[in-house]
């Protein structure tokens, strides 16, 4: 019974120094500004914790602006920081863009040095492990900073969002597949056009990488890739459910047809019955305005290392 005890004192004493060794009022300060401040990462070993919309890592590792197949662009923000995974990932991908017949890749937004609630932007790309590729074949790996700031990427859906448009190539697709079939990926998003174009040429051989593209509102310009958590990232949470789950085993080109020319493009007719009283959903609160008490408790000790 004495050892029991003192194992229960011990226990007890440990907890309370990790408690005692996070700030208190450094909990309550907005976790966007306090991330966004940050120029570099932290020198320990990369580790992400937490979720994509609610997390933040160590050890995080700069994308070079520049490499033989790459470009990063929007280098005024700062967010070329991704998970050592993440970074190999890009580099492999675009080396693939390369033998497709691209120059390579232009990389946008990955996260911020140590990741957290970004200060404009994304909801996600909070833990080195989100990572937006422009639908714009690069012209050129040469452009200057100011280039960078300036050129825009281009749409692939169309005005009427039914289609994509004539910017959308056979290259396009082939990139998308070798992205999607590499195993460190979680899922993909697209615009939902570009999921319904790939599925109009897919074949059974093509369900285990068409599974990850999913369609998302908002990515015509771009494609958002997501890994899934790395060996080592114990405290890491990869998305659920899992997007063989969503696709309910199959490519999931079935449901995306339906939610996306049926429900939401074209939603069905009104029954004409008055809708039942219902209280308003309450106001989700953006990833901006978190303290950081609200992210893993980890994170108020990485926005307190040097």
């Amino acid at each position: 019974m004495m050892r029991n005890f003192s194992v229960l004192v011990f226990g007890a004493a440990v907890l309370v120094a990790c408690v005692s060794a996070i700030d208190p009022a450094v909990s309550q300060e907005n976790a966007a500004e306090r991330f966004g401040a940050f120029r570099a990462a932290t020198t320990e070993a990369a580790q992400s914790y937490g979720t994509y919309a609610r997390g933040c890592a160590d050890g995080l590792v700069e994308l070079p602006e520049t490499g033989p197949t790459w470009q990063a662009m929007r280098l005024s923000r700062n967010r070329n920081w991704g998970h050592p995974e993440m970074i190999d990932y890009l580099q492999d991908l675009s080396r693939e863009a390369a033998r497709i017949g691209w120059a390579g890749l232009y990389i946008g937004d990955i996260g911020q040095p140590r990741g957290g609630p970004n200060t404009s932007g994304h909801a996600s790309h909070q833990i080195g492990l989100d990572a937006d590729i422009w639908m714009l074949p690069p012209g050129r790996l040469n452009l200057s900073r100011s280039e960078r700031e300036n050129l825009s990427s281009v749409s692939v859906r169309s005005e009427d969002q039914r289609s994509v448009t004539s910017a959308w190539t056979p290259q396009h697709a082939q990139l998308l597949r070798a992205a999607a079939s590499d195993p460190r990926v979680d899922r993909i998003f697209v615009t939902p056009p570009v999921k319904i174009e790939l599925c109009r040429t897919a074949t059974p051989a093509d369900t285990p990488w068409l599974q990850r593209i999913r369609p998302l509102q908002g990515h015509n310009y771009h494609f958002h890739v997501r890994l899934r958590c790395p060996a080592g990232s114990s405290n890491c949470e990869t998305q659920t459910p899992s997007v063989a789950e969503l696709s309910n085993g199959g490519n999931g080109c079935d449901a995306t047809l339906t939610w996306w020319v049926t429900d939401y493009l074209n939603p069905p007719a009104s029954t004409g019955q008055p809708a039942e009283p219902s209280e308003p959903a309450p106001r989700r609160r953006h990833p901006r305005e978190y303290t950081l008490a609200d992210l893993p408790r980890q994170c108020s000790q990485v926005v307190q290392r040097p």
